[in-house]
């Protein structure tokens, strides 16, 4: 069966593998770091919302770039290796930060190494697999991702649990980078089609199909109001959970993201992609007006891990989509754009969202989150797909 995860191509497997030891260390790190602003440096929402927001946009240029890059030279795994080398090193670097400069300068490398691996990294799985294994494919490598982002919440919750500090866990980050530097190392070049029309190489995305440039106006919508993860642990925290189970409550998230990831994702190569990405919109926005709204401790578990449906629904269906509007000689460039609209509009995302939130209330935050949630999931019905029998 074409949909069985057994006839996936071996790269696919050893990216998903990179992916989820790669993320275990990357999740330790990250239900830490809001946690580290607020109680060790003393940083606000406004100051978060400022690192992420930075961190996220200059990622998104380098996933651009990288993209361009290796459709140009048809080259990625170099970009691969290095990409996950810069996370793994900067991660633990964070133990030695004395103040949110230093916190911002580390989350920058850090998303600097995932925007060099990005683009390259999804370009090889999309020209490895047939069209009608796409939405498997990606589905598998986000399973593994987030199984990855359970493992690392369940280790910094038992770390705090114990009473270790949090510059000592993030320390620990240190062992699970090196293993993926090690596997990215096995990564082989997977062949590229061959372009037989004599014309210039070009990343400009108005020579892109209409459908696909449609599409990323209406991702930037929804990304307007998609800010960082961190404001959602911050709030948890605020609502009075405590702090040790604040990692427990993220991996929760990706636990169910894990489980779901892979069935809903190959769900879309036969049912389409906009009708997965416009029902996993709607869950996005349901989860931010209840949790912006929701004062009751008991009830967060439940509802975070409905945001890990919305992740499954949606991750592998995006990317996929990606590959099904976009040229296959620039699956690359096509990538590149992809994420650097979603990560450029991260910013402005997240500085209006600490802003709403410090100035106002955190309903006022969450409520504009889900506004625009809402408008994206009506609009994503306008793209037309390019590949015949997908509405």
């Amino acid at each position: 069966m074409k949909n069985n995860v057994a006839t996936l191509p071996s790269t696919v497997w050893l990216l998903g593998w990179i992916s989820l030891i790669n993320d275990a260390a990357g999740e330790l790190v990250y239900p830490l770091v809001p946690l580290y602003l607020s109680s060790v440096l003393m940083a606000g929402p406004r100051a978060m919302g400022l690192i992420e927001g930075i961190a996220e946009m200059a990622s998104s240029l380098f996933k651009l770039l990288s993209g361009v890059l290796a459709d140009r030279y048809r080259a990625s795994r170099w970009m691969v290796i290095v990409g996950y080398g810069m996370a793994a090193l900067a991660r633990p670097l964070l133990a030695f930060a004395n103040g949110w400069g230093f916190v911002l300068a580390m989350r920058f490398v850090d998303r600097l190494g995932k925007g060099l691996r990005s683009s390259p990294r999804d370009a090889m799985i999309a020209a490895v697999v047939p069209a009608d294994q796409r939405g498997l494919a990606f589905g598998l490598q986000r399973a593994m991702d987030n199984l990855g982002s359970v493992i690392g919440p369940l280790l910094a919750a038992w770390m705090l649990a114990s009473g270790m500090p949090l510059r000592e866990a993030f320390l620990w980050a240190i062992v699970p980078g090196l293993i993926t530097i090690v596997l990215a190392l096995l990564i082989r070049e997977p062949q590229r089609p061959l372009v037989v029309e004599a014309k210039p190489f070009s990343w400009d995305v108005r020579r892109f199909p209409v459908a696909y440039r449609r599409y990323l106006l209406i991702l930037a919508l929804f990304t307007l109001g998609n800010s960082s993860n961190m404001f959602l642990l911050l709030r948890a925290r605020e609502v009075g959970v405590p702090e040790y189970q604040v990692p427990l409550l993220w991996g929760t998230v990706s636990l169910v993201a894990a489980l779901f990831a892979t069935h809903l994702a190959s769900l879309s190569d036969r049912w389409g992609r906009l009708r997965l990405i416009r029902v996993g919109w709607m869950v996005y926005a349901v989860f931010y007006l209840l949790l912006g709204w929701n004062a009751a401790t008991w009830l967060l578990w439940p509802l975070f891990g409905f945001y890990g449906l919305f992740m499954a629904a949606t991750e592998g269906a995006e990317k996929a989509l990606v590959a099904d509007l976009a040229p296959p000689e620039q699956l690359g460039v096509a990538y590149g754009w992809f994420h650097l609209v979603s990560g450029l509009m991260l910013l402005p995302a997240s500085l209006l969202f600490g802003w709403l939130w410090q100035s106002f209330q955190p309903e006022f935050a969450f409520g504009w989150a889900a506004a625009c949630a809402c408008a994206a999931s009506l609009l994503i019905g306008t793209v037309t797909m390019a590949a015949p029998g997908r509405p």
